[in-house]
C-alpha cells in the first residue's frame, strides 16, 4: 500500500487523465445536443455568417451587415429546392450524407488537370456553413465529416435542404434564399420563377463573384443547365424524395 503522500502526489495524475478523456466527451455530446436541438429550432444565423460580419468589422467596414431572414421550406417557390440540388447534389435523396460516386467524379477530375472540383454533398456544406469555418485543413473536414454524419441520422432530408436553402450565400453578405429574392428582384421566395431559382443556385460556387441579376455567360450557360438537369430529375418532387 502507497503512502498518503504517494497518493497525493498521484491525485494531478488521474485529474489530468479524467480532463483528457473527460474534455472530448463533453464536446461530443454538446454536438449531438446541438444539432438534435436544430432539427426543431430556426438558427437565427450561421458560424459563417458570424464569422464574415466580424470580418468586416475587424477591417473597418462598420457599416456592412449580414442579411438573412429564415424562410421554411414551405414558403419557397417549388422551383427553389429542385434547383439546389440539380445543382449542388443530384444524389442528395439517395445518399446518406457523403456520395462515394461523386468524389471519385471529382478525384478523376482533379487528377486529369482540370479545374479543381469538389465533391462535398449538400449535408456537408449544412454542416460547414452551419456549425465551422471556411477553409482547408485537416480539423474542419474532420468536424465536417462528424457533424455530417450527425445531421444525416438526426435531421430528414426535408430539414436539411431547408437549412442548406437557409445558410447558403447568394451574394457578398446575403444569406438564404429569403433575403437574396427580396435584396435581388424586391419579392418574396415564394414568388421566384424557375429561372430566378436557377440563377440563385447557379451562383453558388462563388457568391461574391457571380451575380443572379446580372447574369455573364458562365451564370447564363450553368442556370440553363440547372433548369434542364431539374426537369430530367423529375421536377420540385425528387428534391424532397417523396418527403
Amino acid at each position: 500500500m502507497g503512502t498518503v503522500a504517494e497518493e497525493r502526489k498521484a491525485r494531478p495524475g488521474r485529474r489530468w487523465r479524467r480532463w483528457l478523456w473527460g474534455l472530448p466527451c463533453a464536446l461530443l455530446a454538446f454536438s449531438v445536443v446541438q444539432v438534435a436541438v436544430l432539427r426543431f429550432v430556426d438558427p437565427p444565423f450561421s458560424s459563417v455568417m458570424a464569422l464574415r460580419q466580424a470580418e468586416a468589422w475587424g477591417q473597418g467596414d462598420w457599416r456592412f451587415r449580414i442579411r438573412h431572414q429564415w424562410c421554411g421550406l414551405e414558403r419557397m417557390a417549388d422551383s427553389v429546392p429542385i434547383s439546389l440540388v440539380a445543382a449542388e447534389d443530384q444524389r442528395f435523396p439517395l445518399h446518406n450524407g457523403f456520395d462515394l460516386q461523386a468524389i471519385e467524379q471529382a478525384l478523376d477530375h482533379n487528377a486529369r488537370g482540370k479545374r479543381l472540383r469538389g465533391g462535398s454533398t449538400i449535408s456537408q456544406q449544412v454542416a460547414k456553413n452551419l456549425f465551422l469555418w471556411q477553409g482547408r485543413s485537416w480539423l474542419r473536414k474532420g468536424l465536417e465529416a462528424w457533424y455530417t454524419v450527425l445531421i444525416e441520422a438526426l435531421w430528414p432530408k426535408r430539414r436539411i435542404l431547408e437549412m442548406y436553402a437557409n445558410v447558403a450565400e447568394f451574394g457578398d453578405g446575403i444569406y438564404g434564399v429569403q433575403a437574396a429574392a427580396q435584396a435581388f428582384w424586391n419579392k418574396d421566395a415564394a414568388r421566384l420563377s424557375a429561372d430566378e431559382s436557377a440563377r440563385l443556385a447557379a451562383v453558388l460556387p462563388s457568391p461574391r463573384r457571380y451575380s443572379a441579376t446580372a447574369p455573364g455567360p458562365f451564370v447564363r450557360r450553368r442556370a440553363d443547365w440547372i433548369q434542364r438537369q431539374a426537369r430530367q430529375l423529375g421536377g420540385p418532387g425528387y428534391a424532397l424524395g417523396g418527403q
